[in-house]
């Protein structure tokens, strides 16, 4: 029943089924889940209780619209692949039962349409806002986009520092992780291979890689170098930041060049599978089909392997001059533009509530934001690897990207540059060139533009 639910809800919500679909017949939707006849139709009431789907007697099941009643409704923005990593289904189901007067309508977006522009076009009244996205709307002057939030003392502090402009909360943080290595403990037993622990360098990684690979069967190490939260990690682990913006950028023969080689080194190794997929959940499904042994992913990518059927566990990263990995904080941001704030403010506090962020922390493998949601103890009703709550123990190494002292726009543009430099077409001291004239160009519009608003000011 739980199955059926949760698909069929996820489906809706995700858009994948629109206003007006009708679900398959009560007996395909038997064999499909496996269950009788009777089951599927208190599965369906549950649905219709939800105000999901709509009976039609002797037509069928219909995917409902939000109703003419008194009810209010507030557009929800999120990521695509939040669905899953909050089981949003489940969250929204809580929502409209505690509130019925309020109807979320869901508007899922990539994860590369610009958060800030789908507010300025009044397209949604709460979204989900990543770092990125809200370094995106701080660094473009567009903070005024969003409403302030009350600091909630439950919330870890340094996810709460995130998301701060000028001493003011703009978005209320409701999850996390760190970035991390999964492995396949199979595999290291089969090859003799200790597991990897918080002392593991980048090298120790190469050497188990390459001997875990099988020739044409698997790869010892995956990760997918174009995410923007992947490669940056070696950034942070030179402990390396710009110099101020006064001064020039110099970066050849740096740690900074340093990790970039190392990064570059790391996806050339003999072990490690090629860089031959497009899409950042590529890495859980390879891991899934046991065709790579170690990936560099997230707590949030932990979801996709929720019906894997292996044994897997978790590691910090390898570090080369510094343990630091990057932080991924997401939070609610509500649209200060939107015309049914009050509504759109109970939606945020309910998310961001104790059971809500306890709903977060049971079903799925994402890590709440509420700390006592976070770290509860209790039966799981699911697979967890041994050392899930690691994450409580490396806080100290969580890092932002923006502790390099760069903005959204200069990151993009060492990637630009960076990327021919990992190809094998540019030199080092090319790339460092290019990067420095690039992030110096960059420095010096903002310079200007600051002058000239002392200019124009009164």
């Amino acid at each position: 029943m739980d199955d059926m639910i949760r698909s069929i809800r996820d489906s809706i919500i995700s858009g994948k089924r629109k206003v007006g679909d009708f679900l398959p017949s009560e007996r395909e939707l038997g064999k499909m889940y496996g269950i009788s006849n009777k089951t599927v139709r208190q599965c369906l009431d549950v649905l219709v209780a939800e105000g999901l789907i709509e009976k039609l007697p002797k037509v069928g099941n219909r995917v409902a619209g939000v109703s003419d009643d008194n009810s209010i409704a507030i557009r929800f923005g999120c990521h695509r692949s939040t669905v899953e990593e909050l089981d949003l289904g489940t969250l929204l189901a809580m929502f409209h039962k505690q509130y019925p007067h309020i109807r979320v309508q869901t508007v899922t977006f990539e994860h590369f349409e610009s958060v800030r522009n789908l507010l300025e076009a009044g397209l949604m009244d709460v979204a989900t806002v990543n770092v990125a996205n809200f370094r995106d709307i701080v660094e473009n002057d567009a903070a005024d986009l969003l409403t302030e939030q009350r600091p909630n003392p439950d919330i870890y502090p340094f996810l709460t520092k995130s998301f701060l402009h000028d001493g003011r909360l703009l978005v209320q943080p409701i999850t996390f992780s760190p970035v991390v290595l999964c492995y396949n403990r199979k595999h290291f037993r089969e090859r003799g291979i200790l597991e990897p622990d918080s002392g593991w360098t980048w090298e120790d990684l190469k050497r188990a890689a390459d001997r875990l690979a099988i020739p044409s069967e698997r790869y010892g190490f995956y990760f997918y170098l174009l995410a923007g939260n992947r490669w940056p990690v070696f950034l942070l682990q030179s402990g390396m930041k710009l110099p101020p913006p006064d001064e020039p950028v110099r970066l050849y023969d740096t740690p900074w060049m340093e990790g970039l080689r190392l990064c570059r080194d790391t996806v050339m190794s003999h072990g490690v599978m090629p860089s031959l997929f497009f899409e950042e959940a590529d890495a859980e499904q390879l891991f899934k089909q046991e065709k790579v042994s170690m990936i560099m992913t997230t707590y949030f990518g932990l979801n996709r392997l929720k019906d894997a059927e292996i044994e897997y566990d978790i590691a910090p990263l390898p570090a080369f001059r510094n343990p630091h990995t990057l932080l991924i904080a997401i939070g609610l941001g509500l649209n200060a533009r939107s015309d049914r704030k009050e509504a759109a403010q109970t939606f945020i506090d309910f998310i961001t509530s104790y059971p809500s962020q306890l709903a977060v922390r049971q079903r799925t493998m994402s890590i709440p934001a509420v700390k006592p949601a976070a770290e509860w103890i209790g039966p799981e009703t699911m697979y967890r690897p041994y050392r899930y709550p690691m994450h409580r123990d490396i806080v100290p190494t969580y890092r932002l990207y923006t502790d390099l002292n760069v903005t959204t726009e200069m990151l993009a543009a060492i990637f630009n540059e960076v990327k021919l430099y990992w190809a094998g077409l540019e030199s080092e001291q090319a790339v460092c060139a290019n990067i420095e004239r690039a992030l110096n160009a960059i420095r010096q519009r903002h310079r200007e533009a600051i002058q000239g608003e002392k200019t124009t000011g009164p």
